[in-house]
């Protein structure tokens, strides 16, 4: 009498087996049927939450072969006590590479219009820029932005990001920016009149940021609108204080420093 594999599905047709992951904390993953990318942030119940790079939150059950990690099909699985401690992400959200050197810098360089500019990509940044060797320069206002560029020297191995304040159409940054057209140099910019503004108000514990009369100095009208001393620097020493991650900061200013990361740092 012969015997039979009690499962009668042709070889051809069974699905190879994926690895199963423990759903730790902080593990980025990305959802197979909608592209959803996250970080772990909750395992309960048979599903997963997971929350994206804008602070957004999405719950999805364990399904097998339901995610993609690294490019590759998993099955996610509830994480156990003895689950190993996966790293924790930097300001930015990358994952942190513990114990990684900075690397020797790049010819390549960001540069910004200001120094409260600059203090606010490395509080967010900071860490990333150093792995990447992304040396981050403030320019101090972009009038003379075409002749620095040309003092530069942007090559292929040496490219140039440069990101702008209040860069709208019809402004004057739009036009000066106009003038830089060298394909290794990536001008971009947000929509606000100053780096303060990209700063969620919800972080800095105000409904929103004033709108200052045309003419006055927008820093200084801020202070006053909100009743803070009209000291500017120690004004944004206490904006700066409340940043502690990317969560902190409005996606128009994310998404610019990202795309000049990216420039910067392309093969």
């Amino acid at each position: 009498m012969r015997s039979y594999d009690p499962d009668l599905t042709p070889a051809w047709k069974k699905s190879a087996p994926v690895p199963e992951i423990p759903a730790d904390p902080d593990l980025v993953v990305e959802e197979v049927t909608t592209g959803f990318c996250g970080a772990v942030i909750r395992c309960e119940a048979g599903t997963v939450t997971l929350e994206d790079r804008f602070g957004k939150h999405r719950v999805f059950p364990m399904d097998p072969r339901g995610f993609l990690l690294e490019g590759r099909v998993v099955t996610l699985v509830r994480p156990t006590s003895a689950a190993p401690v996966r790293p924790t992400r930097t300001a930015s959200g990358s994952v942190a590479v513990p114990g990684a050197r900075a690397r020797v810098a790049r010819a390549g360089r960001i540069y910004v219009e200001g120094r409260h500019d600059a203090e606010l990509v490395e509080r967010v940044w900071g860490d990333d820029l150093r792995i990447e060797g992304v040396v981050v320069e403030y320019l101090e206002g972009i009038d003379d932005l075409p002749s620095i560029v040309a003092e530069f020297g942007p090559a292929p191995d040496a490219r140039l990001g440069v990101l702008v304040d209040h860069l709208v159409p019809g402004s004057k940054e739009s036009r000066i920016a106009a003038q830089v057209t060298s394909p290794d140099v990536l001008v971009v910019g947000h929509p606000y009149i100053d780096v303060w503004e990209a700063v969620k108000p919800s972080s800095v514990g105000i409904r929103a940021w004033p709108r200052v009369p045309r003419g006055q100095d927008w820093k200084t009208g801020v202070c006053r609108s909100l009743g803070w001393p009209e000291n500017t620097g120690a004004a944004w020493q206490h904006i700066l204080s409340k940043v502690t991650s990317y969560k902190d900061l409005e996606p128009e200013l994310l998404g610019r420093v990202e795309e000049l990361i990216d420039f910067v740092t392309a093969p």
